[in-house]
């Protein structure tokens, strides 16, 4: 069972391994599964319906292929209740927000893979949700449309809530609030993502050797300031608790030995670093 909260007003990141529950959770939340237990709460109240209030993009998004984008947003605009002449101007609207003001007139059979992606985004937010659940929003998108539509998920923060799964870290970490890692349907890890970070932050070195020294680079999981370490071929990632120590040991060792380097970088632990270390417990 999962207990948590999703406040007001904030960007939440659902994380995890494939498998954790991150869809199905959605899937719940949307009301297109029914909790096996438990209660969905909306709004300070347990009413079972909250569709009307909701946005959900699902991962592999459906159309009819015979319409166009703007005959498709009127559509779904008024499955949401907008009279015809708002789905009208919402479709017009939005078409143009997330990139798709000159494929409006187009089939969508014809749309692409990332085109798609965006018009389910785009059906996600017409009746103005109060609350956006996204299901791997960005992983059909190129990198140009992948930071598009991040930048579209930072303006829509100042207009409603959102949850959304990512197995991009790195995307999470550059739009989210708060964070929530689940492994095998339950929580590791719940709560603001500055906070988490700031706890759980730690110095990182990366080597990576020009020379194959496997015995001198192995031999670095031993020192005392060694926190973590990670190895592969002839570089080394190491996590330490004493970064000034840990610099300048590892540099007097390299100097010393005359071991030839071709990266020798300092760096903080990232969520991606957290997330392989929670799951991993």
């Amino acid at each position: 069972m999962l207990t948590f909260n999703v406040l007001e007003g904030r960007c939440v990141a659902l994380l995890g391994p494939n498998g954790a529950g991150k869809t199905t959770t959605l899937q719940m939340l949307s009301g297109l599964l029914a909790p096996s237990s438990g209660t969905i709460g909306f709004e300070g109240t347990d009413e079972l319906d909250i569709r009307q209030s909701i946005g959900y993009l699902p991962q592999y998004p459906a159309f009819y292929n015979w319409m166009s984008g703007k005959e498709f947003l009127e559509f779904t605009g008024k499955l949401a209740h907008l009279s015809q002449k708002e789905a009208a101007l919402r479709a017009s609207n939005i078409l143009d927000r997330v990139g798709l003001k000159d494929a409006a007139k187009r089939r969508i059979g014809g749309y692409s893979g990332g085109m798609k992606q965006r018009l389910g985004l785009a059906q996600a937010i017409i009746h103005r949700p109060k609350l956006l659940l996204l299901d791997e929003p960005v992983s059909s998108l190129d990198p140009i449309g992948r930071s598009e539509v991040l930048e579209l998920m930072q303006e829509l923060k100042q207009e409603t809530t959102i949850l959304f799964s990512t197995h991009v870290l790195h995307d999470a970490e550059a739009i989210c609030d708060d964070v929530l890692i689940i492994r095998d349907g339950q929580i590791v890890l719940n709560g603001e993502l500055g906070k988490i970070m700031l706890e759980n932050q730690q110095p990182i070195i990366s080597i990576a050797l020009s020379s194959n020294d496997q015995i001198w680079l192995h031999s670095l999981a031993n020192k005392p300031y060694v926190i973590d370490f990670e190895t592969q071929h002839n570089a080394a990632k190491i996590t330490v608790n004493d970064l000034e120590l840990a610099k300048v040991d590892l540099l007097k060792e390299i100097v010393d030995r005359g071991i030839s380097i071709m990266k020798f970088e300092v760096a903080q632990s990232t969520l991606e670093d957290l997330f392989m270390k929670v799951v991993a417990r």
